[in-house]
C-alpha cells in the first residue's frame, strides 16, 4: 500500500469515526427496523402468502340445538344440548376438546386462582358455581354410547372409541347440564336487580366446541375471564323456557312470536320493521301488567334461530321497557334494532336513545365495511358494562348520552371483529378490541352530524402509555395484559396503529380498500395476525412488514428532532438544507412543515424510507426568503415522545449581514 493510499484510508477511517459519534445520541439502528427475517416465511395450501385463504383452507363446523330452562329461584339454568360437528379437516380426530366457561366459577379454577387479591372486572372468587354435567352421549357412524371424558378447568375432553376421519366426517354429541347463574359473571354475564324485577343476562350458557385448525389444531387456552373467545361457525337452533312474565331476547330470529307475544306486540313489532323512528313495543306504563302476557300462569318457551354464527346469547327480565326500529341495509333485508331496559334508565337523557344508537351505528358500518348479517341487534341494560355477542349486547344499564353511544357502537362493532371476521380472541385482543375501536371513532363522526365529538385517537394520547418502561407489547396473551394497561394495550394502540397507516402512510384509499378486502376474504373464518398483515401489503402494494414488526411486536418509541438548518451557499434564495435525526428505535413516515419569513408555508411528505440508510436525512427545500420555523408532524398526528425537539425557529433576525446582503439581491 503506498503512502498516498494510506492516506486516503486513514481519512476516511476517521471520517467513519466521526460519522459514528455524531450519530452516538441515536437509539436507532435501521436493520432492526427494515428486518428482511421478519415474516419471510412462505404460504401454505391453506394460507397463502398474499393474505388470502388458501386453495386448500379447511375449518370445523359446530351446529347446536339446544333446550334451556330458567330456574328464577335459585336462580340456574339447565339445559340439553346437541352438537353436530363436522370435521372438515385433513386430519383423524381421536378426541374432542369443549369449553365450559361457567367453571371459571369455582374456587379453584385457574381464573380464580389468578386473580388478585383485591380482585378486578374479569375475576371472581366469592360466587361458587360452574357446570354442572348430568350426562354425555356421542353419535358416530350409526353407534350411540356413553364416552369416557375428563374436565380439566373450563375445558373438556372426550374420547372418542373410534377416531373422526378426515374431510367430512360429522359426530352427534348430547350433553344434559346445568349451572347456578353468578350475580356478577366477570362482567360477560349476571343479574342485576331493578325495583320492577330482576335482569339475567345470560352467557356462556351451554358447552361449546373448541376450535380445530391448521395453525395450531385444538386450541384449548383455558378461560380465565380477560381473554375472550374463538368458536367455529354454525347453526343454532333453540328455546328458552322461562316463567310467563319473562320478556326474552336473544340471538337471532325468533320463531314463534304467537306463542309468547300478545297481538298488540306483534302489531307493534311489524310497524317498528318498517318505522326509521323508535316504536314501544312495551312502553314504561307497561310495564309487569297481565295485559303485556299472552298467559298469566305457567311458562312460557321462546324459539329462536340463528344461522351461520358463533355463538348464541340471551337476557330475560320482567322490568323491561321494549322498544324497536327497522336498520336500512344495503341490499334492503329486513333487520330490526332493539332496546330493552328498566324504566330507572328510560328517558331521552339515557336508554330512550338506545336503539336510535343500535340503528345509526348497523347502517354506517353496513355501508362501509360488510353488511350486518342478523335478523335483529338487540341492547339490553344492565350490570355488564359492555360484552358483545352475536346480535345482542349487554352495555352498563346506568350509562347516559355520550357513554351511552360509546359503548353502543362499540359492542355493535364487534359483529364485524370478530363475529363475522373470526379471530382467534383468547390470544389476540387486539384483533378485535383493536379492529373494533379503529371503526368506532368512523362511526362517531357519521353519528347525527358528530353529536357525540371524539378525539381519542389523539396521537399524543399514547404517549404517556408508550414511555413506561413496564409496557408490553400489542403481541401479548390477553390474560398476560397487565389489567390498568388493558385499554392502551388492546385497543387504543392498535386503532392508533390503523389510523397512522391509513392517513400518514399509505392514504384512506388505498388503506379502506384493503381493509374492506380482508373483511370480505376473512368473513366467516379464523384469520391470524399474519394474515391481516400479508392482505394489507398486498393490496396496498407496500411492504409494511417494518411497521408490523415496530408497533405490534415491539415497545420501541418514536422520536425525530430538527438537527439543523443551512441555506445554500448562505443565501437563502437558492434555497435551504434541513437535516432531521430519529433519535429512537422506531420509523415513521415524516411531515415536515417550512414557514419563511416573507408568510410563504410549504408542507414536505418524506417516505419512510429515509430511514433505510441511517438516523439523519438532509433534504433541500425551495426557499424564497429566511426561514422563520421548521416543524415536524405540525398536526400532532404521530406518537412523538419529545415534541420539543420537533421544531426549530429562527431568533428575531439570526442572520449574519452577509446573508443579508445576498438575500437582498
Amino acid at each position: 500500500m503506498n503512502r498516498k493510499i494510506t492516506y486516503l484510508f486513514l481519512a476516511f477511517f476517521f471520517l467513519l469515526i466521526l460519522s459514528a459519534s455524531a450519530q452516538n445520541n441515536s437509539n436507532y439502528n435501521p436493520s432492526d427496523v427494515f428486518d428482511l427475517s421478519f415474516m419471510n416465511n412462505p404460504g401454505t395450501i391453506y394460507r397463502s402468502g398474499n393474505g388470502s385463504p388458501g386453495p386448500d383452507y379447511w375449518q370445523n363446523r359446530a351446529d347446536y340445538k339446544i333446550a334451556a330452562t330458567l330456574d328464577t329461584i335459585i336462580p340456574s339454568v339447565k339445559g340439553n344440548v346437541t352438537i353436530t360437528y363436522t370435521n372438515n379437516s385433513p386430519d383423524e380426530i381421536g378426541f374432542l376438546w369443549l369449553q365450559l366457561d361457567q367453571n371459571l366459577f369455582t374456587k379453584d379454577s385457574r381464573g380464580a386462582l389468578t386473580t388478585p387479591v383485591g380482585g378486578y372486572r374479569f375475576g371472581n372468587t366469592v360466587f361458587q358455581g360452574g357446570d354442572s354435567i348430568q350426562s354425555v352421549k356421542v353419535t358416530l357412524d350409526g353407534k350411540t354410547y356413553s364416552p369416557k371424558y375428563i374436565i380439566t378447568d373450563t375445558r373438556m375432553k372426550i374420547l372418542l372409541d373410534k377416531a373422526m376421519h378426515p374431510k367430512g366426517d360429522k359426530i352427534s354429541i348430547e350433553i344434559k347440564y346445568s349451572f347456578k347463574i353468578p350475580e356478577d359473571g366477570s362482567d360477560r354475564m349476571g343479574r342485576t336487580e331493578t325495583k320492577n324485577g330482576t335482569i339475567y343476562e345470560i352467557a356462556q350458557w351451554y358447552p361449546r366446541m373448541e376450535v380445530y385448525d391448521d395453525v395450531q389444531g385444538w386450541n384449548t387456552l383455558p378461560y380465565l375471564g380477560a381473554g375472550e373467545f374463538y368458536l367455529d361457525y354454525g347453526n343454532y337452533d333453540y328455546t328458552i323456557t322461562a316463567p310467563y312474565d319473562q320478556i326474552v331476547v336473544a340471538s337471532g330470529e325468533l320463531q314463534n312470536p304467537s306463542d309468547v307475544l300478545t297481538h298488540e306486540e306483534i302489531t307493534r313489532l311489524n310497524k317498528a320493521r318498517n318505522s326509521d323512528s323508535t316504536i314501544a313495543i312495551i312502553n314504561k306504563n307497561e310495564i309487569g301488567k297481565p295485559s303485556t302476557r299472552p298467559v298469566n300462569k305457567g311458562n312460557l318457551t321462546w324459539h329462536f334461530k340463528m344461522e351461520n354464527s358463533r355463538d348464541v346469547t340471551w337476557a330475560c327480565s320482567k322490568a323491561f321497557i321494549w322498544d324497536a326500529a327497522r336498520v336500512n341495509l344495503p341490499d334492503k333485508r329486513k333487520c330490526l334494532a332493539m332496546s330493552v331496559y328498566p324504566i330507572e334508565v328510560a328517558g331521552d337523557s339515557a336508554w330512550g336513545r338506545s336503539t336510535e344508537y343500535v340503528k345509526g351505528t348497523l347502517e354506517y358500518n353496513s355501508k362501509a365495511y360488510f353488511e350486518f348479517p342478523y335478523p335483529v341487534a338487540v341492547n339490553v341494560a344492565g350490570r355488564v358494562r359492555g360484552m358483545e355477542y352475536p346480535g345482542i349486547v349487554f352495555c352498563g344499564w346506568k350509562a347516559k348520552r355520550g357513554v351511552l353511544w360509546f359503548v353502543t357502537t362499540h359492542e355493535f362493532g364487534h359483529t364485524w371483529f370478530p363475529m363475522i371476521v373470526g379471530s382467534n380472541e383468547r390470544k389476540y385482543a387486539w384483533m378485535d378490541e383493536g379492529f373494533n375501536t379503529f371503526i368506532n371513532n368512523f362511526s362517531t363522526r357519521s353519528f347525527n352530524h358528530d353529536e357525540y365529538k371524539t378525539q381519542r385517537d389523539s396521537a399524543p394520547l399514547i404517549v404517556p402509555y408508550m414511555l413506561n418502561q413496564n409496557v408490553q407489547p400489542i403481541m401479548t396473551y390477553a390474560d398476560a395484559v397487565i389489567d390498568r394497561d388493558l385499554g392502551n394495550n388492546a385497543y387504543f394502540k392498535p386503532a392508533l396503529g390503523l389510523k397512522i397507516l391509513r392517513e400518514d402512510i399509505v392514504g384512506p384509499e388505498l388503506f379502506d380498500a384493503a381493509f374492506r378486502t380482508y373483511i370480505s376474504r376473512w368473513a366467516y373464518k379464523h384469520p391470524t395476525p399474519k394474515d391481516f398483515f400479508r392482505t394489507m401489503n398486498n393490496a396496498t402494494g407496500e411492504d409494511l412488514n417494518w411497521f408490523w414488526k415496530e408497533w405490534f411486536y415491539t415497545t420501541w418509541t418514536f422520536d425525530v428532532a430538527v438537527k439543523d438548518v443551512k441555506y445554500v451557499g448562505d443565501d437563502a434564495s437558492e434555497g435551504v438544507l434541513i437535516t432531521i435525526e430519529n433519535l429512537d428505535k422506531m420509523a415513521l413516515p415524516v411531515t415536515v412543515e417550512v414557514k419563511e419569513k416573507n408568510g410563504k408555508t410549504g408542507i414536505v411528505k418524506l417516505p419512510v424510507e429515509i430511514w433505510q440508510r441511517g438516523s439523519e436525512w438532509t433534504f433541500h427545500y425551495d426557499s424564497t426568503s429566511l426561514i422563520d420555523s421548521v416543524v415536524i408532524d405540525p398536526k400532532r398526528q404521530l406518537p412523538d415522545v419529545n415534541f420539543a425537539n420537533n421544531t426549530w425557529t429562527s431568533s428575531v433576525d439570526n442572520t449574519t449581514p452577509e446573508q443579508h446582503s445576498k438575500h437582498k439581491k
